[in-house]
């Protein structure tokens, strides 16, 4: 059974940072993309940032430059270090397992608001 339990979120002032972590379970991690995606009230849910088997990453024009993903194959988790973070960053944030480019197995989701 698939697991994924985000943690880390949190309130923080605009320009400041957080790092987000990704615990799963019940699947072979290291063979799988896995992702961090947001969704904000009233929005849409996106994809903020992926990172495949090899570590190859990639992230959403709006977080390129203060985001960064990264995964530990040992530890069966994936991270999210989020800098410089403006109240537009504010989202419930998800990891998700991704399966042929779309994402599945959601979390529970993680708070972050950005906020003075």
């Amino acid at each position: 059974q698939v697991k994924l339990v985000e943690s880390g979120g949190g309130l923080v002032q605009p320009g400041g940072s957080l790092r987000l972590s990704c615990a799963a379970s019940g699947f072979i991690f290291r063979i799988y993309t896995m992702g961090w995606y947001r969704q904000a009230p009233g929005k849409q849910r996106e994809s903020v940032a992926t990172i495949n088997s090899g570590s190859s990453t990639n992230y959403a024009d709006s977080v390129k430059g203060r985001f960064t993903i990264s995964r530990d194959n040992a530890k069966n988790t994936v991270y999210l270090q989020m800098n410089s973070l403006t109240p537009e960053d504010t989202a419930v944030y998800y990891c998700s397992r991704i399966t042929q480019g779309l994402p599945n197995s959601w979390g529970q989701g993680t708070q972050v608001t950005v906020s003075s």
